[in-house]
């Protein structure tokens, strides 16, 4: 029996998950509690079980290269999988407060493997709030890539402190991110765009790219086709 007939979720002509089985609200509250585990940190987590073709088990954790891309708030995978096999040597997660779409992003990632051996092993995703959460899963100075595509924009002024981006976590994005690193924003809500990009010209820890730098990255161009 194939597997699509034993998992009627999986597209027969694809062999990826279809996103109908795994629909989610759009939003959700970012300050709230929410029933998943959360690492005491980084040393806690065992990433071997992200990258088992990659990284040693548990307990060999000084011994393997760290995670250096985070896409907060990614969504379907859409950026990660694209980055995967554009930098298929760099340890890449994807981090997602919605249970289901980060259920959907495992199973596309799983069956990426089985179809394509060899390829998207450097590629995984956990479900928690990086709001709240990051300093437990990176540690400093790690980072390379940080990636906030399409946040929620939270337009009412009271909810503005739910944004992703913020001068208080601007603080802790700057913790784990290496000297050279790179936050990458896009919106396509006027308002929010001015808001990051005020937030970010305002802190000490970060500078803008030139022009020249922009055009000469590859990610630049997946931004807005990717994801």
């Amino acid at each position: 029996m194939s597997k699509t007939e034993v998992n009627p979720t999986i597209s027969k002509s694809t062999g990826l998950p279809r996103k109908r089985f795994y629909r989610a609200r759009a939003h959700s509250n970012p300050l709230s509690d929410s029933h998943f585990p959360v690492p005491i940190s980084p040393s806690h987590v065992d990433y071997s079980l992200h990258y088992p073709q990659l990284l040693p088990s548990s307990g060999q954790a000084d011994t393997f290269k760290k995670i250096q891309f985070a896409d907060v708030g990614c969504g379907f995978g859409g950026l990660l999988i694209s980055l995967s096999t554009l930098f298929p040597e760099t340890l890449m997660i994807g981090m997602e407060l919605r249970d289901k779409v980060t259920e959907y992003v495992k199973e596309r990632i799983l069956s990426l493997r089985v179809a394509n051996p060899g390829q998207y092993q450097n590629v995984s995703v956990v479900r928690t709030n990086s709001m709240k959460y990051i300093p437990n899963y990176f540690e400093k100075g790690t980072l390379s890539k940080m990636f906030f595509l399409f946040p929620d924009p939270h337009f009412k002024e009271k909810n503005h402190r739910r944004r992703v981006i913020s001068p208080f976590l601007l603080d802790e994005y700057a913790y784990v991110l290496e000297v050279g690193g790179i936050i990458y924003t896009i919106t396509d809500v006027e308002e929010l765009g001015y808001w990051m990009k005020s937030c970010l010209e305002n802190h000490r820890m970060f500078e803008a790219l030139t022009d020249k730098e922009l055009e000469a990255d590859a990610v630049v161009k997946l931004l807005s086709s990717a994801t």
